[in-house]
């Protein structure tokens, strides 16, 4: 059994002034992503594209985190005080609402652009993973989103929650949501024209599909050892992240499907 340090959400406090662990994660996460952007780009992108495409997704995920955090887990904050949607400095994110809300940025972006929607959705897919890993070293430094009672040998007593063992299922969704669908959605799959491998270059290919359902069957999975939140439905059953991560799952596999019969027609014709 593990005892979770006692780590200090702070990192620099200055009188009334602090700054968390948290948004110097999401801030590093910005860093890197961006740098994977201008390291990956293709001859189709320029750096001025990829700095205006990065403003967009910033401003999506800030504001579609926090509205979606309120709508899906704390909707009686909105009734109690509307300006709460636009407090995006306040604590309370949710990846389903900043998910959203960079789909939204990348349509508006698409529009100015006169870029395709999917064209830009596969290009900042394999870099997303990079802001998911930080962002759950960041829920890990600030002691949120525990798992469920267990007696694993690696379990973890959070002290300030109780001296019960749980699961550490901020470091299950490092691993999986962040390291691991990095690697899945970064591999430099050969491209083949034969018959048995035309599903697995579309899969492989087909970025945005891929992430949305590995991510969705992760958080899912996931949801099983994280400690339910109180928005639990169904007699606890489902909870409101495997809800939202339905959909998530259902778009993907679609999208796969509907890349791939786009490829055989066309091969057909």
């Amino acid at each position: 059994m593990i005892i979770y340090p006692d780590l200090d959400p702070n990192a620099i406090v200055l009188g009334g002034f602090s700054i968390k662990w948290y948004g110097i994660c999401h801030f590093v996460a910005f860093i890197l992503c961006y740098w994977r952007l201008i390291a990956k780009k293709t001859a189709a992108w320029t750096n001025e594209q990829v700095t205006d495409l990065a403003f967009y997704l910033v401003v999506g995920m800030i504001f579609g985190g926090r509205i979606g955090y309120l709508l899906f887990y704390s909707p009686q904050d909105i009734t109690l005080n509307p300006v709460n949607l636009f407090q995006f400095w306040l604590p309370g994110r949710s990846f389903h609402g900043g998910l959203l809300g960079v789909l939204l940025a990348i349509l508006v972006y698409s529009y100015n652009s006169r870029r395709a929607f999917l064209d830009v959705t596969d290009f900042i897919a394999p870099v997303i993973p990079i802001g998911i890993a930080l962002g759950r070293i960041g829920n890990f430094i600030n002691g949120e989103l525990w798992g469920r009672v267990t007696d694993v040998p690696w379990a973890m007593v959070f002290p300030h929650v109780d001296q019960l063992p749980r699961h550490p299922s901020q470091i299950y969704e490092f691993l999986l949501e962040g390291v691991a669908l990095f690697l899945i959605l970064n591999i430099n799959f050969k491209s083949s024209n034969t018959v048995n491998n035309s599903l697995c270059n579309n899969i492989c290919k087909n970025k945005s599909g891929l992430f949305l359902v590995f991510y969705a069957i992760v958080r899912i999975f996931v949801e099983n050892y994280r400690e339910p939140d109180f928005q639990g439905i169904f007699s606890n059953y489902l909870t409101m992240g495997q809800l939202l991560s339905i959909p998530m799952l259902v778009v993907g596999l679609g999208l796969i499907a509907w890349r791939y019969n786009k490829l055989v027609t066309n091969k057909a014709s």
